[in-house]
């Protein structure tokens, strides 16, 4: 016969609100207050299991007990990651789908998105130049749309880049359900889907013929393990999924922007220091700063852990940013300090801004490598390709908006470049 323990629960009737009220904060909150990496709570009118930390996070990416199906909220859903993606498969459907995303991220895909990304910085540098004054993040986000459409083979005319910018950015800075401008969200989303699909079809048809290399093609193609190729609809979602990432990127360039600013000291020894200093800036940058606040999944049969029982068909939410700030884990977690990754023990499950476990068969977020080669090239320009002036600005960020930014979304003054023998390379 089994010994249970009683499970730490937080008392009171429903604790949406309150998530929402405290932000990222929420879950490591209560789990310093009870002194564990499990507690029992109700959220959305229903009984939810919160881990965290790196024995929590080990258990909710062990696919034999817990699926994502159904467990992200409906419209969180319709307007982040689309309807029938990825995100939400589980067992052979998800490893074959998985597949075809990890198949994007050989070494000569990366550096050919690193060579797009660096001629649309040099492009948009020089017409800085020209400009009083920028404002960083809606600039590297119509970047990063640029780079992630031309490296997917999406064809993307002059005239649509603005639009299409801001349609992408919808999908991730418009998904609160409560936010008025969730229909903005959601009429991206619908936007974004036909157009998408439109193109699929005209590559199935051979009206348009992109490189084989690339997503539009691998995704247009990629046939299930039973031969069928992929619904177009669905196609259009992931095709997306690996453009409104990219983009998404811009909210860590936001970050490690402020980082700069605000940590000097740590930005001089970029200069002076070699290619693992930059590492350790970005890896910094994505643990300190936050971007995912929580993922979910649900229990798929009874289980106990710790001696703790597990119910099947239970909601179950992994506190990200919590257990990247979990000072069990990190030293001075709330202190900015890159060289903490110079002697760091790498763990699947202690550091995880964009999800843990195994990056092929398990749910760690496919586009991870593409997340930190972009943030390193940003990093360079910032560092040694740009000089520019930090006006007064509001560089503070609210911890209860998802996803949260620096106020004033960086603004430079006087941008130069101090290489522009580059030009050569447009």
């Amino acid at each position: 016969m089994s010994h249970h323990t009683q499970m730490p629960k937080e008392t009171g009737l429903d604790h949406s609100l309150k998530v929402l009220k405290e932000g990222y904060p929420y879950f490591l909150k209560r789990r310093e207050e009870m002194d564990t990496d499990v507690f029992e709570t109700t959220i959305l009118g229903q009984k939810a299991y919160c881990l965290g930390g790196e024995s929590g996070a080990e258990l909710f990416y062990d696919t034999s007990k817990f699926k994502r199906d159904k467990a992200m909220p409906k419209p969180v859903q319709k307007v982040l990651t689309g309807q029938h993606g990825v995100q939400s498969l589980d067992g052979k459907k998800h490893e074959d789908r998985k597949k075809m995303f990890m198949s994007l991220m050989s070494p000569k895909e990366l550096d050919r998105l690193t060579t797009l990304l660096e001629n649309y910085w040099y492009q948009s540098a020089k017409k800085w130049e020209s400009m009083d004054q920028i404002v960083l993040y809606d600039e590297v986000k119509e970047i990063l749309c640029r780079t992630a459409c031309e490296w997917a083979g999406v064809p993307l005319l002059e005239e649509e880049v603005k639009d299409t910018t801001r349609n992408l950015a919808n999908l991730f800075e418009k998904t609160a359900s409560i936010s008025p401008s969730y229909l903005q969200g959601t009429h991206s989303r619908k936007k974004l889907e036909n157009w998408i699909k439109k193109l699929v079809q005209q590559v199935r048809n051979g009206e348009l013929k992109p490189e084989e290399n690339t997503t539009l093609y691998v995704f247009s193609w990629h046939r299930d393990d039973i031969g069928k190729l992929m619904d177009e609809d669905v196609a259009a979602v992931e095709v997306l999924n690996i453009i409104r990432p990219i983009v998404a990127v811009a909210i860590y360039i936001a970050f490690t922007a402020q980082a700069l600013i605000q940590y000097p000291n740590e930005a001089e020894k970029l200069i002076t220091k070699g290619s693992k200093q930059y590492q350790y800036f970005v890896q910094e940058v994505r643990r300190f700063y936050p971007f995912f606040p929580f993922q979910a999944a649900i229990t798929t049969k009874d289980f106990t852990w710790n001696g703790y029982p597990f119910k099947k068909e239970t909601l179950t939410v992994l506190d990200i940013y919590g257990t990247n700030h979990d000072p069990k884990i990190w030293e001075n977690a709330d202190q900015f300090f890159p060289d903490r990754f110079n002697d760091w023990k790498e763990s699947p499950f202690s550091f995880i801004p964009q999800g843990g476990g195994d990056h092929l068969g398990g749910h760690r977020c496919a586009g991870e490598w593409i997340t930190i080669k972009v943030m390193n090239v940003c990093l360079d320009f910032l560092v040694n390709q740009l000089s520019f002036s930090v006006p007064k600005q509001d560089l503070e960020f609210n911890l209860t908006k998802f996803p949260t930014l620096p106020n004033s979304k960086i603004i430079f003054s006087n941008v130069k470049r101090t290489k522009p023998v580059l030009d050569s390379n447009l």
